[in-house]
């Protein structure tokens, strides 16, 4: 039996490094079938974050069908998903490089089937009956907004792009029916984001290819649809919050039915293309991905009676589901079990894995598992997150320690944490750091109403959640009141630099790519998301005062708080200089700052490397501001105005 060291929190010495981390680990995406094959889409951080498609055949052997440097990715809407799709063998894939589409072969060189790389594409939904691929695709070739439509595009490159569907600002989720008669897609104008309210139409396809007697079926700008679905015999499905929960209804003789109802979410927030979360498995089965209190559950669904089963299965969080005949296929993890690419067989319930993210195995004792926690927040309200404790079978602290306390803020912010194993939060509790992964109110995963706290109150709602969160945790025993650290990317970064600004709860905090200043970012952002300020914070330019009002950018004077900061160097969503104006005014007020920039990121970091020194970084910067003495070497990161 091994005897514990009596040590500070936070100066543990730890087996889940940062280059432990980085190390033969992939990011799993888009599982797709093709016949007996399974498709999926590996990102690489060790190849330059370029992401492989990859085929795993039935006898289970495993090749890569996108060769070096070949890049799987989209930038429609900038997040992409759904850039590839398969038919009889035959991949179609967008190149992120020239935003090209290329026709794979196997034993041939990928060719291109579009030539223009103004013109992004996603969605991709293979026509069997036209042969061609229909799809979304976003024109940059003019000055200012881009446009967007739907397209078919000819699978031998001959042809140019032609529209199908257009004048709308966004389309998405093409669905061709089994006789291949009809098409189904959403489609949604500015102010609103897809979760706000998008609208589900149907059309006939003509001999020569053209949508004809267009109709909408549901939706409006306060419904949000998503996945619309084809049954094996031709009826239309789809997922709808008109009851306040993403259920699923089915559309038949001109009425809309729910086939299940239930206070969960059987849907998404559309950030990326080719989401999905149920399929038909046969004529009348559905296997099926929902989410409870932030918990994700595999279940089958009886189209004829209604009734939903639940399927067992170690998993807390699902996503990307297909079907592979009778079986189902799909990406999974829970706090113990890595991400993985996974196939059910429903008629066992035998669940096989074809692909892990990474073979790394961690001692569960060094883990820590997720606590669900309800906490008091303003208004008499109460808010959502996962609590982390630290956690190391090497280590103890003094009884009367408190550990340090890291809150986790995600993007969006209309989004929500994962429950999935995730070695980066295990790298601070392992080391001694608690860590609460906040889902303030405007996340998604607890209805429509939760998903809307945030209208109008972005930049307060999700502040007074993160901080009410940490405060609810000390008073619980569960953290230090001098040592609270807030952290966020993207969306989360701007609140974490909010919290930081307008509130006084905290002693550090690391700003990923993370926005100070909101009017920068409804003036400069892309088109997907240019609008989506309207709602959280008001119109642009008539809510200009509002903006600047929550704009950490404007009230430096009230920061002096610590605060790392790093930032993509080639972000498009968030410019580099929302980081570079707030670093210098700190430097300038005299606050300690870092910033820790890289060359060839975008929006979110996928290089090992620039990975494995963001830990290393920000694990260093809060240990010089709280004094402590770490347990491992890390490298440095200079710090400006720490004396």
């Amino acid at each position: 039996m091994t005897t514990m060291k009596q040590a500070p929190y936070g100066s543990w010495k730890s087996p889940i490094t940062s280059a432990l981390i980085v190390s033969e680990t992939v990011d799993l995406q888009e599982a797709f079938c093709d016949g007996a094959d399974t498709y999926w889409i590996e990102g690489r951080p060790n190849e330059g974050g370029r992401s492989v498609l990859v085929k795993q055949d039935q006898n289970g052997r495993t090749t890569d069908v996108t060769p070096d440097p070949f890049n799987v990715r989209t930038r429609v809407h900038e997040y992409g998903g759904g850039a590839y799709t398969v038919v009889d063998g035959v991949a179609y894939c967008s190149n992120f490089s020239d935003n090209l589409v290329y026709r794979h072969e196997a034993g041939g060189s990928p060719m291109a089937i579009t030539s223009d790389s103004a013109l992004r594409y996603a969605d991709l939904e293979f026509d069997r009956r036209r042969n061609r691929i229909i799809g979304v695709q976003e024109d940059h070739r003019d000055a200012g907004e881009a446009a967007n439509s739907l397209v078919g595009l000819a699978v031998d490159g001959r042809r140019e792009p032609s529209i199908l569907a257009s004048g709308n600002d966004f389309y998405s989720s093409p669905c061709m029916s089994p006789n291949g008669e009809q098409l189904a897609w959403l489609t949604w104008n500015h102010p609103n984001m897809p979760w706000d309210g998008t609208e589900l139409w149907i059309a006939d396809v003509a001999a020569d290819g053209t949508l004809a007697n267009q109709r909408l079926v549901a939706g409006g700008p306060q419904e949000s649809i998503f996945q619309p679905q084809w049954s094996p015999d031709g009826v239309l499905f789809f997922v709808s919050d008109r009851s306040n929960w993403w259920n699923i209804y089915r559309y038949t003789e001109g009425n809309v039915v729910c086939v299940v109802e239930k206070d969960a979410e059987f849907g998404l927030p559309q950030w990326v293309f080719g989401m999905s979360t149920y399929a038909f498995t046969g004529s009348s089965e559905i296997v099926c991905a929902y989410t409870m209190n932030g918990v994700w559950h595999l279940g089958r669904i009886d189209v004829n009676t209604g009734s939903l089963q639940r399927v067992d299965t170690p998993y807390t969080q699902i996503s990307g589901l297909r079907a592979c005949g009778g079986d189902a296929v799909f990406t999974a993890g829970s706090p113990t079990h890595a991400w993985s690419v996974a196939r059910l067989h429903p008629g066992s319930g035998e669940i096989e894995i074809l692909r892990r993210s990474s073979d790394i195995i961690v001692d569960e004792e060094y883990m820590s598992l997720p606590e669900a926690v309800e906490f008091p927040t303003e208004g008499g309200l109460t808010a959502h997150g996962f609590f982390y404790a630290p956690r190391n079978r090497d280590y103890d602290a003094a009884p009367s320690d408190r550990p340090p306390l890291v809150v986790f803020t995600h993007g969006g912010p209309t989004a929500a944490t994962s429950t999935k194993m995730n070695l980066s939060i295990q790298y601070w509790t392992s080391r001694g750091f608690a860590v609460l992964d906040v889902n303030y109110g405007g996340s998604t995963g607890y209805g429509r109403a939760y998903r809307q706290r945030l209208q109008g109150n972005w930049g307060v709602v999700d502040v007074d959640d993160c901080t009410n969160g940490a405060l609810y945790l000390v008073e619980r025993g569960d953290a230090r009141a001098d040592q609270l650290a807030i952290r966020g990317g993207s969306a989360g970064g701007y609140t974490t630099l909010a919290v930081l600004t307008f509130r006084d709860a905290f002693a550090a905090g690391a700003s990923y790519f993370g926005v100070s200043d909101i009017e920068l970012l409804a003036k400069e952002t892309h088109k997907f998301e240019s609008r989506y300020m309207d709602s959280m914070v008001g119109p642009y330019p008539e809510a200009k005062d509002v903006y600047v009002e929550r704009s950490p950018l404007h009230f430096t004077e009230r920061l002096s708080c610590p605060v790392i900061f790093f930032q993509g160097l080639d972000d498009k969503i968030v410019l580099p200089n929302q980081a570079e104006l707030m670093v210098e005014a700190l430097r300038r007020k005299g606050v300690p700052v870092a910033y820790v920039p890289f060359e060839g990121e975008g929006h979110g970091f996928r290089q090992a490397n620039n990975i494995k020194r963001t830990l290393e970084a920000e694990l260093y910067f809060y240990a010089r501001i709280f004094g402590i003495e770490l347990g491992d070497p890390v490298e440095p990161v200079p710090i400006d105005n720490l004396g």
